[in-house]
């Protein structure tokens, strides 16, 4: 489990297609830290650290990842978000997060307020926002600002703006997304119902 708050962002120095899987190698400033067999979430999806070097760590993304995910449009040199698993003796800082991506979303526009930044996003509809609600974009937890239908937009605060791969996304960019669990649960149960 995760709780969308990045530790850090990572530099991917290489990557590695492998038939139908796709190996990525990340530097980290905790790779000292890491062993074999620790999840951690590379832009919000949970990935298996299957080899470990002095100045970088491996992770595979299987075909299924590859086909929710944005990582068949990653290149050596991308920065991407990190965040290692929860311990039971922290506190949940940003919400509930699995490291399941449900889907790729695209960047619509970026708005710079003057000290935050407002960042429009659109996606295929088969999951739902509510304003006020959580999303993770790129692993990030976030408030939903504004839901309309297959679009919803974020505000991001100057620290969130720095310290994650936000600032270096362009309009047309594609983005993981996973949204809020407790929301998919409802939406699943709603649909029971009718």
């Amino acid at each position: 489990m995760f709780t969308g708050i990045v530790e850090e962002t990572g530099k991917i120095v290489n990557l590695e297609k492998k038939g139908e899987n796709l190996s990525l190698s990340i530097s980290a400033s905790f790779i000292d830290e890491l062993k074999i067999d620790q999840s951690i979430a590379h832009n919000g999806a949970c990935l298996t650290v299957v080899d470990i070097h002095p100045n970088f760590y491996t992770v595979t993304a299987i075909a299924e990842t590859l086909k929710k995910t944005n990582f068949s449009e990653l290149k050596t040199g991308d920065i991407i978000n990190l965040e290692r698993c929860v311990k039971v003796s922290d506190r949940l800082d940003g919400h509930i997060v699995q490291g399941h991506i449900d889907q790729v979303g695209e960047l619509k526009s970026i708005e710079n307020q003057e000290g935050s930044f407002l960042l429009t996003f659109t996606y295929n509809g088969e999951n739902i926002t509510v304003e006020k609600g959580s999303i993770t974009v790129n692993g990030i937890s976030l408030t939903v600002v504004d839901s309309k239908e297959n679009e919803f937009s974020v505000a991001i605060i100057p620290y969130t703006w720095e310290n994650t791969n936000l600032k270096f996304l362009k309009v047309g960019d594609k983005i993981n997304l996973e949204f809020d669990i407790i929301g998919k649960y409802i939406q699943k149960l709603y649909g029971k119902c009718i």
